[in-house]
């Protein structure tokens, strides 16, 4: 008999699958990042909602769990027992969430491999996509995301900004004073303020919509340099609108 597992776990993309059942591309916090049929859930008047597999929503699942297999099965859904409710209280705010989830979910999406348990970027993943336990703005997030989630993949951005090595080099991935492919003086120094925030709990930067947007375009550049799978990335555009 195949084991079961029980696990929290983050919903990042869901595929049609015969007539009524869909794969789910799931970040688990035991098992990391895997892929499961969910029977029945496109059936009319099926027991487990449709709603439940929207981008990010985080759940509380029995898993079978055979190795030998890339496709299992979840035996039990439901919500995460201690999830907090969103409490929006202008349709604005619901359009920022959306469009921060989806972009959160396209960065994990197109980064995680498959089986690799990251327990502590689970829990800041699902405590971040909360937006209830944390008093940073959401024109923030975006940075500190990818920044948090570029420490886990192993291609942080090394923070040893100076006088002698103000400039970011994207292929380096640390400061000098000159490089083939570094960003800008300004844009540069705002993103040590950003790493240094991150490392240290100093405060965050105050930077404009402009300087903010140009800083999440070059870190997305900078993870298509370092990842060969990070192509065709297009969340951050409704991103962008949404947080002017």
């Amino acid at each position: 008999m195949t084991p079961t597992l029980s696990t929290p776990a983050l919903v990042l993309h869901t595929t049609s699958y015969s007539e009524s059942s869909v794969i789910a591309k799931i970040f688990t916090r035991q098992l990391g990042v895997r892929s499961y049929i969910i029977k029945g859930v496109r059936k009319s008047g099926s027991k487990t909602k449709q709603n439940l597999l929207q981008p990010l929503s985080h759940l509380d699942l029995v898993v079978y769990n055979n190795p030998k297999t890339q496709i299992n099965y979840i035996k039990e859904m439901g919500q995460h027992a201690h999830r907090q409710q969103e409490q929006c209280r202008q349709l604005s705010e619901v359009a920022v969430h959306n469009a921060l989830r989806f972009f959160m979910t396209e960065v994990l999406y197109k980064t995680l491999r498959e089986e690799e348990p990251m327990p502590e970027l689970f829990d800041y993943v699902a405590d971040t996509c909360s937006f209830q336990s944390t008093d940073i703005k959401p024109s923030q997030q975006p940075i500190l995301f990818l920044l948090k989630v570029s420490r886990h993949l192993g291609i942080e951005p090394l923070d040893n900004y100076s006088v002698r090595e103000p400039l970011f080099d994207m292929l380096a991935g640390r400061y000098q004073y000159a490089g083939e492919q570094t960003l800008n003086a300004s844009t540069s120094q705002l993103l040590h303020y950003y790493l240094q925030a991150l490392h240290t709990g100093s405060p965050l930067p105050i930077a404009t919509l402009a300087q903010r947007t140009e800083l999440i375009n070059r870190l997305l550049e900078y993870y298509q340099i370092h990842l060969a799978e990070f192509r065709n990335f297009k969340s951050h555009e409704i991103l962008h609108t949404v947080l002017q």
